[in-house]
C-alpha cells in the first residue's frame, strides 16, 4: 500500500465527509493546506469514524520552498444509531513540524495500521475550495464554517 501519487479529488463527497473537511478547514485555514489525505470512513456498530492527515504550510510561509510543514491528524466520530444518533466528536491535533515528505510517511503508516486497502483521497487547497464550493470572498479569506443543524433565516 502506498500513498496516492495523483490528486483524485474532484468527485463529490458524502455529507459526513464534507462536514469533516469543513471542520478541518476551520482548524487549519485552507490557504495553509499543502496536502490533505482523507481516509475512507469506517462503520463499526453504532459509530462511524474517519481519519485524515494534513500537511500545512507555516503561517506566513505559504508555498515557500523548503519550508517545514506542520503535520496534523484529524479524527471524527459520529454516532449513527441509537439514542445519541447524530452526536459528532472532532479533533485536529498538530503532531509534528517536518518536511512535506513526512506526511507521506505518516499516511503510509496509517494505512498499514488500519489494514486499509483503499488509498486515501488526496486534496490540495484548490481542490478543497472546489469540493467545499467556496466562492468569492469565502474562498479568498478561507473563513469556512461548519454547517450547523439549525436552519438559517431566509434573506428578503
Amino acid at each position: 500500500m502506498t500513498a496516492p501519487t495523483s490528486l483524485d479529488n474532484r468527485r463529490p463527497v458524502t455529507e459526513t465527509a464534507e462536514r469533516f473537511l469543513r471542520a478541518m478547514v476551520n482548524e487549519v485555514p485552507v490557504v495553509r493546506i499543502a496536502d490533505l489525505h482523507l481516509f475512507p470512513s469506517l462503520r463499526q456498530g453504532t459509530y462511524e469514524t474517519g481519519v485524515a492527515v494534513i500537511a500545512a504550510w507555516p503561517v506566513g510561509a505559504e508555498n515557500a520552498e523548503g519550508a517545514r510543514h506542520t503535520i496534523y491528524t484529524a479524527r471524527y466520530r459520529l454516532v449513527v444509531k441509537g439514542p445519541d444518533r447524530g452526536r459528532w466528536e472532532f479533533e485536529c491535533v498538530a503532531e509534528a513540524d517536518a518536511p512535506l515528505i513526512t506526511a507521506e510517511t505518516v499516511v503510509r503508516g496509517v494505512q498499514r495500521r488500519s489494514g486499509d486497502l483503499e488509498d486515501p483521497v488526496r486534496y490540495d487547497a484548490p481542490a478543497l475550495v472546489h469540493v467545499l464550493r467556496l466562492e468569492g470572498a469565502a474562498a479568498e479569506v478561507m473563513d469556512v464554517a461548519v454547517p450547523s443543524d439549525a436552519e438559517e433565516p431566509a434573506s428578503p
